[in-house]
């Protein structure tokens, strides 16, 4: 075990948190932190890193285990050093050893001291032990690959903006390669190609990872465990968002069937009790009753979990076959192209995410499309479009000092107050919540209030940025359903790929200033990008293989296959032998995963974990498996790649 929670109850003046809590994070484990907004997911972090101390129970963290936690409280850091120093900061040891060569190094200009020269020798050699001369590239590829280009590496750090340094302390930490890495809400300040890039590296990360998210996809390919913090309780699920959906589902059916059934007794009971407790003959058994109904554990209710985002939306008029045209539209800031000469087409029906990297533009063509922006070239509007333009600014734009009954007055819908209130009953805004001022409201209730006003427009055409912000996973997946159900047409901006995957029946992509189209769902269309850089890793090997002559990617007819020479009786027994050994190394990875899988359920029983030393005696032969299959699997992959040449 790393860290964990020994039977924790922490609470919040009056408000409990979290009632008898035990839950250990082991090596490797991906472990995804889910619950509603508001439950106390962060608080978790807070208790596991010593910021919270518990009321009752125990935080207990192994003596050398280091943590990282990723938080937005980070952001009131601030300095003048450039981005790619305040990164390499992960490397203080690294550094230091550095001034200290250098100090050791003016020294024996001066002299020839052996004993210093010995000094300056081992300091030599941790240096490179640490990969000391690696970390100017290492930070480099790590910054690069969470989106910034080789001219802001050399950027004041305090110039950028709150998301671009979120990526920058990201970058430190996961450079510092702590054992536990604890991130809350690391998606929310990435664009999907620095989410990609984050997902690859964290799969291949040496430590555990504790993530909080509200980006399903994300959990789905990132986790192997979930834990949900609900009813201030941990629920522990061994598998992705997916199984835990599953699972869950199960699990509260159970426990429904379970408060259901004791229900039923409880009333038996307590129409026994009325009956007979005025009875002599009766009176004691009466009492006994009362008793145990008074000692029986109450099981709580679970159907109703938290009120649902009714999202409807309603549409007045049909438009004609194609609602928006872009013809020669040409988008520059300065000497920034966003766009040249772009063509594209809206037709009815169409649900259209813009999607790619920050700063190509997306919102920028979102806001062409609305007319919002001027450009160059023309934009065509269809017949009969009624359209309404979600935009980020919005929330900004709703006037402070309204309640939110006065905002949504403002669309001029034709609603009247009553059919007002009960729409924003749909957004979790009941009763007295109506009259609220918008400026007392968190991001997230006014991200509601923007959506309600777009809605409440009853248009046919919706242009969406970033309509997921602010919104937590059970009312993203709401919103989802309600854009499947919409008869209008729809073109949106979005990271949240679940979202995306959900929504959208064509993908647009900005790429070389131009909007290049796909029309499929976003998970044909990663297949496609997949297939197409398969087939470009092909073709650059072919040409490799030529001498560096470009071979032409499609032949006129294939050529006839060449006889194999025959093998000859050595070749052979090489074949045989290298065969053997893959058959070899194929059983002991099995029996090594067979191994790890038994420690592993070891490691999780309450017995073992509380003998220490049975439990470091287990941690060291699961480290010892651990390392044998890294070895097993490369001897594995190395044979394999020899299988596949002799076939």
């Amino acid at each position: 075990m790393l860290i964990g929670l020994n039977n924790v109850t922490f609470e919040f003046g009056a408000r409990v948190i979290v009632s008898e809590a035990t839950w250990h994070i082991h090596p490797g484990e991906r472990i995804g932190l889910i619950g509603y907004n508001g439950t106390g997911k962060s608080t978790m972090l807070k208790l596991l890193v010593g910021q919270y101390t518990p009321s009752v129970g125990t935080v207990e963290k192994g003596r050398d285990t280091t943590i990282g936690y990723l938080h937005q409280d980070l952001l009131s850091f601030d300095t003048n050093d450039s981005i790619l120093e305040v990164a390499m900061g992960a490397f203080e040891r690294i550094k230091q050893l550095e001034k200290e060569i250098e100090t050791l190094g003016h020294q024996l200009e001066a002299t020839s001291d052996e004993k210093l020269l010995e000094q300056y020798t081992d300091k030599l050699h941790e240096l490179e032990v640490l990969g000391g001369y690696t970390i100017h590239h290492r930070t480099e590829e790590v910054l690069q690959g969470l989106g910034f280009s080789n001219t802001d590496l050399q950027r004041p750090y305090k110039e950028f903006s709150g998301g671009w340094r979120m990526r920058v302390l990201l970058a430190k930490m996961i450079l510092q390669q702590p054992d536990v890495l604890l991130l809350d809400e690391p998606t929310n300040h990435l664009d999907l190609p620095s989410i990609e890039w984050l997902e690859k590296y964290l799969q291949h990360y040496q430590g555990s990872v504790v993530i909080v998210s509200h980006d399903k996809y994300f959990l789905n390919r990132m986790v192997n465990k979930i834990v949900e913090l609900y009813q201030q309780r941990l629920h522990i699920y061994s598998g992705n968002y997916a199984f835990y959906e599953q699972e869950k589902e199960i699990r509260v059916e159970l426990q429904q069937r379970a408060y259901e059934n004791q229900q039923d007794y409880i009333r038996q009971q307590e129409r026994f009790i009325e009956r007979f407790k005025a009875k002599a003959s009766k009176a004691a058994a009466a009492q006994s009753a009362m008793k145990r109904l008074d000692k029986i554990e109450r099981i709580d209710q679970v159907e109703i979990e938290r009120p649902n985002l009714r999202i409807n939306f309603q549409v007045d008029k049909q438009p004609g076959k194609v609602l928006a045209e872009l013809k020669g539209v040409t988008k520059k800031f300065g000497e920034n192209t966003i766009i040249e000469n772009a063509v594209a087409e809206i037709e009815r029906g169409d649900k259209i995410a813009l999607i790619g990297a920050n700063g190509k533009g997306k919102s920028t063509v979102l806001r062409i499309i609305a007319g919002t922006e001027p450009y160059s070239g023309e934009r065509v509007w269809g017949y009969n479009v009624d359209e309404s333009f979600y935009a980020q600014h919005q929330l900004e734009a709703l006037d402070l000092n309204n309640t939110i009954l006065e905002e949504m007055q403002t669309c001029r819908s034709g609603k009247t107050e009553l059919e007002l209130r009960s729409l924003l009953g749909c957004f979790l805004f009941g009763g007295d919540d109506t009259d609220k001022r918008i400026k007392v409201l968190s991001g997230g209730e006014k991200a509601r209030v923007a959506l309600a006003k777009v809605i409440v427009s009853k248009a046919n055409f919706l242009m969406l940025d970033e309509p997921t912000n602010h919104l937590d996973m059970h009312s993203v997946e709401l919103l989802a359903n309600a854009l499947n159900k919409y008869e209008g047409s729809i073109i949106f901006v979005s990271h949240d790929r679940y979202f995306i995957s959900e929504t959208a029946n064509k993908i647009w992509e900005i790429v070389d200033h131009e909007i290049k189209e796909f029309k499929g769902t976003y998970k044909e269309y990663m297949e496609w990008k997949e297939r197409m850089a398969r087939q470009q890793k092909a073709q650059a090997q072919a040409n490799a293989n030529s001498g560096g002559k470009a071979v032409p990617e499609k032949k006129a007819a294939p050529a006839p296959t060449p006889a194999k020479a025959p093998v000859s009786q050595e070749q052979k027994k090489e074949q045989q032998k290298i065969q053997k050994d893959f058959n070899k190394a194929e059983k002991d990875l099995a029996q090594l995963q067979s191994e790890k899988a038994k420690l592993e359920e070891a490691m999780g029983n309450p017995d073992n974990y509380s003998d220490k030393q049975k439990f470091t005696k287990l941690e060291q032969e699961y480290r010892t498996v651990q390392e044998k299959i890294t070895e097993v699997t490369r001897v594995y992959e190395a044979l394999f790649e020899k299988v596949m040449e002799m076939e």
